[in-house]
């Protein structure tokens, strides 16, 4: 059954781990100096949480978590049927995590993961360049994905 994958950029990690232990009812069952995450089954999510020098504050990337390889293949096809560019990142350390995954961004530039976890990883790990999928500010802020050039600015009203 695949999750839902939602990754928050915060500003101070202990105030954000003791609001959102209180908003869920539970503590992370993963925690480190600059991460951590819950995984929660109602609702059935992967929240995560980092603190990184510099990195704008709020929803950093979305994703869909799977349990197994042709879960894996469904989604990588939905990806693929979505006619944007897609990164197949393949195997990959990230997020304390090992897996398996690529990256898509949507016409406005939310950068959406779709992974499969293959195991526990002891560095936070690298980033991948999404330069290809989207160049908005939202892509250029997900955990895993390298900076990227901010759009130009253009006055709304």
């Amino acid at each position: 059954m695949k999750r839902f994958h939602v990754h928050v950029g915060v500003a101070d990690l202990d105030a954000s781990i003791a609001f959102y232990t209180g908003l869920f009812g539970t503590g992370p069952a993963v925690t480190k100096a600059d991460y951590a995450k819950w995984m929660l089954e109602d609702p059935r999510i992967n929240f995560a949480i980092s603190l990184k020098e510099g990195a704008a504050k709020g929803i950093e990337h979305l994703g869909v978590q799977v349990e197994d390889e042709a879960e894996l293949a469904e989604v990588y096809g939905r990806l693929k049927a979505a006619d944007a560019p897609v990164l197949e990142e393949g195997a990959t350390a990230c997020c304390y995590a090992k897996s398996e995954k690529s990256w898509i961004a949507d016409p406005d530039g939310v950068v959406w993961e779709a992974f499969l976890t293959t195991g526990e990883n002891t560095t936070y790990g690298e980033s991948p360049d999404l330069a290809g999928l989207a160049s908005t500010q939202a892509a250029s802020n997900a955990c895993c994905a390298p900076q990227m050039p901010s759009p130009a600015k253009t006055s709304c009203c």
